[in-house]
């Protein structure tokens, strides 16, 4: 995929799929806006793979579950590195657990963080697609979104809402040649999945049909080619990368 001369803002980038979806744009050519919120570590990982491999890059701190500091994060790249292209809504938490057990707080931070990030940073970073009449949006959503989860119905939630979100997103936005899609990924072990007990992953891997787990860069490559021009008549769509584990 070619993506010289394109901006390309990631949220949640410093480890695990967001930062296999940054090294895929760069290594494509996209100058790339890696964002974390508290792995700082991480983010300089990503950072000095993709600079290892030719690739561009800079590195922003922000909580982009604010609107402030989505909209701070946007303002900033655009200054120095030019106007966002490609925006990746990747940041995700979880906090799992039985809805009659659920905390407050385990819910709305799963949903400050999974979805009100999707609105903060793509508000911010719409007017600039606008203007240059194009622009790639993708969501990272989940097959729970599609299917649901028990214990998750916090995460469940914000990301079957990003889907819808995303949709109505797409119908506003296409005729001024911006796409918006949503990329669903099936299981692929990061640090959100870690929690998971031994016999719910071997669960999950048997009702898997390709009988094994995704790799963060079978995402990544998703991802790449909704962002590509190759994909210019792709929008509003839910493309799961799950191995088949959910056929809708």
């Amino acid at each position: 995929m070619d993506f010289k001369d394109k901006i390309a803002l990631v949220t949640g980038s410093s480890s695990g799929i967001g930062a296999a979806i940054a090294k895929e744009l760069a290594a494509g050519g996209a100058r790339v806006a890696l964002n974390y919120r508290g792995n700082q570590a991480g983010a300089e990982e990503t950072a000095a793979a993709i600079r290892d491999g030719g690739g561009e890059c800079a590195i922003y701190q922000a909580d982009v579950s604010s609107f402030d500091d989505a909209a701070g994060l946007v303002k900033v790249v655009e200054k120095e590195l030019g106007r966002v292209n490609i925006l990746v809504n990747n940041a995700g938490t979880t906090r799992d657990a039985l809805m009659m057990s659920m905390k407050d707080d385990g819910w709305s931070q799963v949903i400050g963080t999974n979805l009100d990030s999707v609105f903060n940073v793509t508000r911010a970073a719409l007017r600039g697609m606008i203007r240059q009449r194009w622009g790639r949006i993708i969501n990272i959503s989940s097959i729970v979104g599609l299917a649901g989860q028990a214990g998750q119905t916090n995460y469940a939630a914000s990301k079957a809402g990003m889907i819808g979100m995303s949709k109505s997103l797409a119908r506003e936005v296409g005729s001024r040649g911006i796409t918006v899609n949503v990329v669903a990924p099936g299981f692929v072990p990061t640090a959100l999945t870690d929690v998971m007990s031994d016999d719910q992953k071997a669960e999950t891997m048997a009702r898997t049909p390709l009988g094994r787990f995704g790799d963060p860069e079978d995402i990544a490559w998703a991802v790449a080619f909704l962002a590509s021009e190759r994909a210019g008549f792709i929008t509003g769509q839910v493309l799961s990368v799950d191995g088949g584990l959910v056929m809708m």
